[in-house]
Formats: structure tokens, C-alpha cells, sequence
């Protein structure tokens, strides 16, 4: 059985070593970018699940093993001249440890917060997929997400 929850202090090992296996995919795919480093410290990660501004949610089984997480950022564009002021919950980051795949952990951790996202009033759930990365594309797309913008560049 799966349980979505909000991350705490004493999930940081796992979050640590999931974001090792979110780094290496984009490390392999875009060394010119990133680096073989994980995107958070330990001491950051404190500070982030302490911030109810970027809930980060784990998915655990019914041993209590973290097998994924999700890190969101509620965003808001208030008296912009462009943009309306619709709340987002902007998702950061979805990992699914590699040896938990294929069992809904990550369709869990999704749905998990698209009800948190409804229940806080959000307009929409958004999240940026690497190019480098085909499998997320492919999950994102099977969970119902569609493009809203993209991302471009020339190499110089």
C-alpha cells in the first residue's frame, strides 16, 4: 500500500539519494548544464520543508521507505500588466526511486498533489520537462499534462 505526506526532517536522507538519481538523468543528458552535484543540501532541504510556500510531498510504503517525492512552489503573478493573478502550484521536481518504478508511486505522488493544489485554491498545476529526458515527457503526457510553453536555445 502507498501513502502521499507531507516530507519531514527525517525523510532529508531519502529526499538526498532521490535527488542523486533526478540529477544523474540530467547530468547525462546535459553535462554542458549541470552538474554531477544534487540540486539541494541537506541544510537547504531543512529550510525548504520548513516553508509552507514549497510543500514537498513523499510517497511511502506501508513500511514507512520513501520511494519518491514531489517538491512544489505555490506561485502567483499579483498586479502584473501581462499575466492574470491565477495561483499555480508550480512542481519542482517528481522522482520516483529507480527500483520502486512501475508500481504508481509517481501517479500517486501526482494525484496526491493535484488534490493538495485544488484544496489551496490553485488554478492550474505546471512543471518544466527536459528535453533530455523522454521518460518524464512520456509520464507527464500519460498523466494527462499537455505543453503550455517551450523552452529554446542555440548552442553558441
Amino acid at each position: 500500500m502507498l501513502y502521499v505526506r507531507r516530507a519531514i526532517e527525517a525523510d532529508i536522507p531519502a529526499l538526498m539519494a532521490l535527488l542523486v538519481q533526478v540529477n544523474r538523468v540530467h547530468y547525462e543528458g546535459r553535462p554542458d548544464l549541470f552538474k554531477p552535484a544534487t540540486k539541494y543540501t541537506a541544510d537547504e532541504l531543512r529550510g525548504i520543508l520548513a516553508d509552507d510556500a514549497a510543500p514537498v510531498f513523499v510517497c511511502v510504503d506501508e513500511s514507512g521507505a520513501v520511494l519518491g517525492h514531489g517538491f512544489c512552489v505555490f506561485q502567483q503573478h499579483v498586479n502584473s500588466n501581462l499575466l492574470t493573478d491565477v495561483k499555480t502550484l508550480y512542481i519542482d521536481d517528481i522522482c520516483v526511486d529507480e527500483a520502486a518504478r512501475g508500481r504508481g508511486v509517481g501517479r500517486a505522488i501526482y494525484d496526491h498533489i493535484l488534490d493538495f493544489a485544488r484544496e489551496t485554491g490553485c488554478y492550474n498545476v505546471t512543471l518544466n520537462v527536459w528535453s533530455c529526458n523522454p521518460g518524464a515527457m512520456a509520464f507527464y503526457e500519460k498523466l494527462g499534462l499537455t505543453p503550455y510553453k517551450v523552452g529554446m536555445e542555440q548552442i553558441l
